[in-house]
């Protein structure tokens, strides 16, 4: 503040020592003299057009500090860690402290945020020194901001309630906002005490030029084809809080398997960063999907990106004798599956079966010596973690019969399959 004052104040004489040319000021002179006497706000707004040059120019001298060197937020070491923890210890953020009350007395304090071209992060605080309720602590939830050219949806977060259960600090993460928005509406909702939700918002500032740059950014346009289907990647963005991959797929049995999208690795100077999530929308343009993974190092001598695993198919054809039940597993073209029980009740023929936990059967149905029945529904699956870190997927198959299975028969295998392909992408 001293370097700036001081800026100032040799702006005030640089404006003291200004003087309009000749020209300039005979026309004004004259203007004057022959006008009515409002119309000497002429010279006062030239002199203030000045004044707000020569601002502009000091500020614009300031505008790094100010734009990524703020206060650190107190109090949320607990809710943040890595990257985002490493920014607000350098301050890279906006400091808002905007609050309102809730329905059942409860302070909401929007304590600041960090935004930058991939995301924005928002750091609030719920206090009540009655105690906050238990249906406040699990049912409050941030839903949205809104803002000129920004509708930005909530992407996840977390928050800890204190141990005297008067204080709650989180933080959520939202779409990245508009660079034109400059005042913004964070939307949340609230319990009511006859078990009802209500929505509400409060107004916070924001100002774009706060925001942090993007670091990285370019196309990929790389297709790869898969068993049942195409993904290609069009993008990465690199930015201080995230790296973001987008793109877009077309493949039948995406969805047969938990989390598709996790044996995407993004490879930095030989080292693999940290993946955060992934997710996919559907249209009738097709699907589109983003993988997000920590911010990228630094110095960055190599990038690629390898689809370690993804979503395959195989054809099976598998025809298990129900006869008698082994205690050891049964291979399925490299995956294991284990027959833990088969019975008969009142809802028909269940067979208990537990395989790897990335595997889907397809084309299931019993055999009994009369005819051949499909699977009618699965029910009570659990997963469960071997001491070779394995993950087991343990379900009940139902058959809608009540004749005894001589057989059971599996088409085929959805399952995270190998494939080792790589995008290399240039850092220089």
């Amino acid at each position: 503040m001293d370097n700036l004052e001081k800026r100032l104040a040799e702006g005030k004489k640089l404006l003291d020592s200004i003087l309009a040319p000749d020209e300039l000021e005979m026309s004004l002179r004259s203007a004057l003299h022959h006008a009515p006497k409002k119309t000497k706000r002429f010279a006062s707004s030239w002199k203030a057009a000045v004044v707000a040059l020569i601002f502009i120019i000091l500020m614009g001298y300031q505008y790094n500090a100010v734009a990524f060197y703020g206060k650190k937020l107190l109090g949320f070491d607990e809710v943040i860690d890595g990257t985002l923890k490493e920014l607000n210890e350098k301050g890279m953020g906006q400091i808002v402290e905007k609050k309102t009350k809730l329905e059942d007395g409860t302070e909401l304090m929007i304590n600041g945020i960090i935004s930058d071209s991939n995301q924005l992060v928002v750091y609030y605080t719920l206090s009540n020194p009655k105690g906050i309720d238990d249906s406040l602590s699990e049912n409050f939830r941030i839903s949205r901001i809104s803002g000129f050219l920004t509708n930005s949806n909530a992407e996840g977060g977390m928050s800890l309630l204190n141990d005297d259960d008067t204080e709650i600090k989180g933080k959520m993460s939202f779409e990245p906002v508009s660079p034109f928005s400059k005042k913004l509406k964070l939307y949340f909702w609230q319990p009511l005490q006859n078990d009802q939700m209500i929505e509400s918002n409060i107004a916070i500032p924001y100002n774009p030029n706060k925001a942090m740059a993007t670091e990285f950014k370019q196309l990929l346009k790389k297709t790869f084809k898969v068993d049942n289907g195409t993904i290609t990647f069009h993008s990465i963005t690199a930015s201080p809080t995230m790296t973001i991959i987008k793109g877009t797929l077309n493949v039948e049995n995406y969805s047969r398997v938990d989390s598709p999208l996790d044996g995407i690795e993004l490879i930095a100077n030989g080292k693999p960063v940290e993946l955060m999530g992934s997710g996919s929308t559907s249209s009738l343009r097709g699907r589109t999907f983003d993988i997000r993974y920590d911010a990228l190092p630094k110095q960055l001598d190599s990038l690629e990106l390898v689809m370690k695993e993804f979503v395959g198919y195989q054809k099976l054809d598998e025809k298990m004798s129900l006869s008698s039940i082994s205690e050891g597993p049964i291979t399925l073209d490299g995956k294991e599956l284990w027959i833990n029980k088969v019975s008969t009740t009142s809802l028909g023929v269940e067979i208990t079966i537990a395989t790897e936990g990335d595997v889907m059967l397809d084309g299931v149905s019993i055999q009994t010596q009369k005819e051949i029945i499909p699977l009618s529904t699965t029910v009570n699956q659990t997963y469960t973690k071997q001491e070779d870190g394995r993950e087991l997927k343990e379900r009940t198959l139902q058959f809608d019969s009540i004749a005894n299975p001589e057989y059971l028969l599996i088409e085929g295998m959805h399952y995270m399959k190998v494939y080792n392909k790589k995008v290399e992408i240039p850092v220089d």
